[in-house]
């Protein structure tokens, strides 16, 4: 399993996705686009020696089934899917690619019922959203056992700081300005 760690630049745009590109950054996030460019975008970025990771919720255009599932993995060939859905997360692992479960802390009712399908599925990493809550990390963390990423509202290089801190073994941001932060 790729190893995930540090800044992970998670892309909503196109020109954010060729800065991206030029830099050391060995893994590109996939937030929104058409399933119509997701092909050329990942054979792009394999030009580039990145890893893509996509999350399957937002492409435009894809149905998140088994069917759109075989398309990302098998014809796209995307390293690794983000996801909020539980069928989503057991089909990227049985397909042995990176499965990263989006978890939302909304309330405690919703964190406890979201730990529970975690610890179902299994998935190789969580996504919690916002990454700037440092307990709802660490909680997370210790439950599961599952390594954590932060996401969500982070804006500065101290709410990254306290996220790792925290037990967050990485975060994403849509922020460019942090992408140069390790």
């Amino acid at each position: 399993m790729m190893k995930v760690e540090g800044v992970l630049p998670a892309v909503r745009k196109i020109k954010d996705f060729e800065k991206i590109l030029k830099s050391d950054h060995p893994l590109i996030i996939i937030l929104e686009t058409r399933v119509a460019q997701l092909p050329q975008i990942v054979s792009y970025a394999r030009k580039f020696q990145k890893k893509i990771f996509v999350h399957a919720d937002l492409i435009n255009g894809l149905k998140v089934d088994q069917y759109g599932m075989e398309f990302l993995i098998r014809h796209v060939k995307v390293d690794g899917i983000i996801s909020t859905r539980a069928n989503v997360i057991a089909m990227a692992k049985k397909s042995n690619i990176v499965a990263i479960q989006r978890l939302f802390a909304i309330d405690s009712s919703a964190l406890e019922k979201n730990i529970e399908l975690i610890k179902k599925t299994k998935p190789d990493y969580i996504e919690v959203l916002p990454g700037i809550i440092p307990s709802v990390i660490n909680d997370i963390a210790e439950q599961t056992g599952i390594p954590v990423i932060a996401g969500g509202l982070i804006k500065t290089e101290a709410d990254i700081e306290q996220a790792l801190n925290s037990g967050a073994i990485a975060i994403t941001t849509s922020n460019e300005n942090l992408y140069s932060l390790k």
